[in-house]
């Protein structure tokens, strides 16, 4: 692939309306994804986690205003009009969601769903649609694929639907996999063989993935780089490995403080205190300061800590400077 980036994201703000005025979801987030990278966005519930991928895709809701600009490969996808952006969308970013229950469609075929899209924008035959169909449920690893071509989802496991969750994905052989919490519904077991199959097609393809996640276990494993949300904002990004090794926000900490570990047997589990901000009512400062166990500089209850460079390629947008750990 000759494309240095695959997806490029700058500097994007999504505001919502509501009946109580304008809501900020994102504010001014700034990421990259590169040919054969797994990008990592992780965050607690509410942080802005999938609005920024459904704002960068152009799949943000009607009430939301999206500003900043987003570059798919060649294509500046800010400046397309709707029925442009959703082909281009449609051939080369993929979509694997949480509960594939709800994004297959109960009644139809998993075969016809599968490639539906590739019909629409690569110009299939029923026919070939149909032979296509097999081959990707079989590289997917779903068994007797020729035969279960004409089944309904309902008549998969859990782990077997998102397994055609993820064909249906790759029906296009996209550019981009986005993966948004695709192994939260189901079980540890099942959970390993999904990443360790997306892993696998991410090898063979050479596909750029941006998966979507609150679980650091998994990000660990299978991230280049990860970007941690709060408040709608990047609070830290860099290489997996600098920011799980000396992470520097105090957010990034209590997270990864927070992860269970086995040598700590019989001791509680350490939490975040509080709950994270409604959009409707931000901090002015840093929104994660009514949390923070460390509140070590009283400029962050009312400015906006700016965004520092700490190491190569890792930023962290806050005023602590205590030692990683």
């Amino acid at each position: 692939m000759s494309h240095t980036t695959v997806l490029s994201v700058d500097d994007l703000t999504v505001t919502v309306g509501t009946r109580r005025g304008p809501v900020r979801a994102v504010a001014g987030v700034s990421w990259q994804v590169r040919p054969g990278e797994t990008f990592a966005l992780v965050g607690e519930s509410g942080s802005g986690k999938s609005m920024t991928l459904l704002a960068a895709t152009g799949l943000a809701p009607r009430a939301a205003t999206v500003t900043g600009r987003v570059r798919l490969l060649d294509t500046e996808l800010t400046a397309l009009p709707d029925d442009r952006r959703r082909k281009v969308r449609g051939r080369h970013v993929g979509f694997v969601f949480q509960d594939p229950m709800t994004s297959l469609n109960p009644v139809l075929p998993v075969g016809r769903q599968v490639t539906e899209a590739a019909e629409e924008h690569l110009g299939l035959t029923r026919r070939a649609a149909r032979d296509r169909a097999v081959e990707l449920l079989e590289l997917v690893g779903i068994p007797s694929a020729a035969r279960r071509v004409d089944a309904y989802p309902h008549q998969f496991s859990g782990g077997m639907r998102q397994r055609v969750a993820i064909a249906m994905a790759l029906a296009c052989e996209p550019d981009l996999l986005i993966a948004d919490e695709p192994t939260t519904a189901l079980d540890v077991t099942t959970q390993a063989q999904i990443i360790e199959l997306v892993a696998d097609l991410q090898a063979r393809l050479g596909t750029a993935v941006v998966w979507v996640t609150h679980d650091l276990g998994v990000v660990a494993g299978i991230a280049d780089t990860v970007a941690v949300m709060y408040g709608g904002r990047i609070v830290e990004q860099g290489p997996v490995d600098a920011v799980f090794d000396a992470p520097t926000h105090p957010y990034t900490r209590a997270l990864l403080a927070a992860r269970p570990d086995p040598s700590r047997r019989g001791e509680d589990l350490v939490a975040i205190p509080g709950s994270p901000p409604s959009p409707l009512d931000l901090p002015p400062g840093c929104a994660f300061w009514p949390r923070c166990p460390v509140r070590a500089d009283p400029r962050c209850e009312h400015e906006l800590p700016p965004l520092t460079t700490v190491g190569d390629g890792h930023t962290v947008r806050t005023f602590y400077r205590g030692e990683a750990g």
